[in-house]
């Protein structure tokens, strides 16, 4: 994964005043994080994190931080804060990181290939749409593709079973189930009981209404 440049500057003033002025010219106040250094108060344009954003999973994306046109800092974005009503961004954290350290990071998972068990009437359900895995920040893989071309009704994909590149580790002990292709007699009894439950709670409450009365 290429590396993604953004351009910080370091800035002095803190708290809510500064950083309200900030955002009314196109910038976000954020904070560099790494080990065994004190955190930087920054500044950066806000289009270019929105083009980070653009991208996919802002978590998983390598970033190279120029800070005032000078030090570069290999980095990723440990926190983005968000506003709750327009998510336009607020806040932005980052964590310096060793190039030549493994990191875990969130890869999304994606499927490729018609499954032969959904041709034939069964239903995918996909269990995990993210894996975390480990591996240097310069191997970091935008996706984890999963072939599904043979699954028949019944058949399931567990984590073990899925091919990675070269210094890609998935972080688990578990061999914990990806994705499974449901029956359609299996995916009926499960809307069923989603159905039965429902009912059930609905009496619950219905009974708690009439005993407060």
């Amino acid at each position: 994964m290429k590396p993604i440049e953004i351009k910080a500057n370091i800035r002095q003033a803190t708290g809510n005043g500064p950083a309200r002025s900030l955002r009314r010219q196109g910038k976000l106040p954020a904070v560099l994080y790494g080990p065994g250094r004190e955190p930087v108060l920054l500044s950066i344009q806000t289009y270019e994190l929105e083009q980070v954003a653009g991208r996919g999973q802002v978590g998983q994306q390598l970033l190279n931080l120029t800070l005032d046109d000078r030090e570069k800092h290999p980095a990723m974005i440990k926190e983005l804060q968000r506003h709750p009503v327009t998510r336009t961004p607020l806040h932005v954290d980052f964590y310096e990181i060793a190039m030549d350290r493994k990191i875990s990071v969130k890869v999304p998972v994606v499927t490729t290939g018609k499954c032969r068990g959904v041709e034939m009437g069964g239903m995918l359900q996909i269990i995990r749409r993210e894996l975390e895995v480990a591996c240097f920040p310069g191997q970091i893989p935008e996706v984890i593709e999963v072939d599904i071309s043979e699954l028949d009704i019944g058949d399931s994909v567990h984590v073990q079973e899925i091919p990675l590149e070269s210094g890609v580790e998935i972080a688990s002990e578990t061999n914990f189930t990806v994705m499974t292709v449901l029956s359609p007699k299996m995916e009926a009894e499960e809307e069923t009981e989603e159905e039965e439950a429902e009912a059930l709670a609905e009496g619950e409450e219905e009974t708690e209404t009439e005993a407060a009365e």
